[in-house]
């Protein structure tokens, strides 16, 4: 009831803002990368092998400075996991709820007022929240785990540079935080070939059912040039190398102990499609993006930092 009462409240603040604002789409135009991101950072990308996810984490964030170089004292993040099926870790159709509990901690411990956790689910929102094991991870972090399954949540916002994807709704949490964190598990996915970091983004709207009937890959893309995270941490703990996105055992996965991390959205993709074994410009949803500009795909041209434990 009190994590309700604060989205309710959290709502009617966000109304009158955007109303002072003069509408949804106007705030919706608001870069996150550009206030958190834009900053002179010691890497481009952070790919940690060996260890566990928390472990991983802990590594590649410190190698950038720390969570304190991306959330400050008295900011609201969003942490937004892969949390779509009703599923348990071991079979990684989820992100790993270890690696989500370690970021919300690291966001509370730089001085994050609050931090929410969401993501519009496949199957039904409460077992896959449970199931997951990411909502006691949050729970156990501090942090708030908050519902998006009702077109209430969600507010629209214009894509100016998009081809297909010319508007969409996005939660209201992302719309009036301050830091987003994007954290999708590596996967294989029956459509667009790799489930990674641009492709979790679409946990974060509401009519998603457009997209994958007017070129998925394209409109993943499309979004991208609009919404940018503040930082984006690619699961790749356990990988899951068939039957995606759902997966049916654990025998669908690969042990990788595997983490990637950086700010260039387009990037991390690419290094996490190369991990996975798929050259990055045979996925078209990256291709397109980097085309675009939203990113950088040629990883030899970025300053990586390898890290194993």
């Amino acid at each position: 009831h009190k994590i309700q009462e604060d989205i309710s409240m959290k709502r009617r603040d966000f109304l009158a803002r955007s109303i002072a604002a003069g509408a949804f789409t106007a705030l919706g135009t608001r870069n996150l990368l550009a206030e958190n991101g834009r900053m002179s950072l010691p890497y481009d990308l952070v790919a940690v092998m060996g260890g566990e996810p928390d472990e991983m984490f802990n590594k590649a964030i410190q190698s950038l400075g720390g969570m304190e170089a991306f959330v400050k004292k008295g900011q609201t993040v969003v942490v937004k996991p892969n949390i779509g099926w009703d599923s348990t870790p071991e079979k990684a159709a989820d992100t790993n709820p270890l690696l989500v509990k370690q970021i919300v901690k690291s966001c509370l411990a730089a001085g994050a007022k609050k931090v929410y956790v969401f993501d519009y689910t496949c199957d039904a929102w409460k077992k896959c929240y449970a199931n997951s094991g990411i909502e006691q991870a949050v729970k156990d972090a501090g942090g708030e785990i908050v519902p998006a399954n009702s077109e209430q949540y969600y507010h629209p916002v214009k894509i100016p540079k998009g081809k297909n994807l010319k508007d969409a709704k996005e939660h209201e949490l992302i719309l009036s935080s301050d830091v987003f964190i994007n954290v999708p598990v590596l996967k294989h996915h029956s459509g667009p070939q790799l489930t990674i970091a641009m492709k979790n983004l679409m946990g974060i709207i509401w009519d998603r059912s457009y997209w994958h009937a007017h070129n998925l890959h394209q409109c993943i893309a499309d979004f991208a040039t609009y919404r940018k995270p503040t930082l984006n941490v690619v699961d790749a703990y356990r990988v899951m190398k068939k039957n995606g996105p759902r997966g049916i055992s654990v025998n669908d996965t690969v042990l990788m102990k595997s983490l990637l991390v950086s700010t260039d959205i387009v990037a991390v993709d690419a290094a996490a499609a190369k991990l996975y074994g798929i050259e990055p410009s045979q996925v078209n949803y990256i291709r397109y993006a980097a085309e675009m500009g939203v990113g950088r795909m040629d990883l030899d041209a970025l300053n990586i930092n390898r890290i194993k434990l």
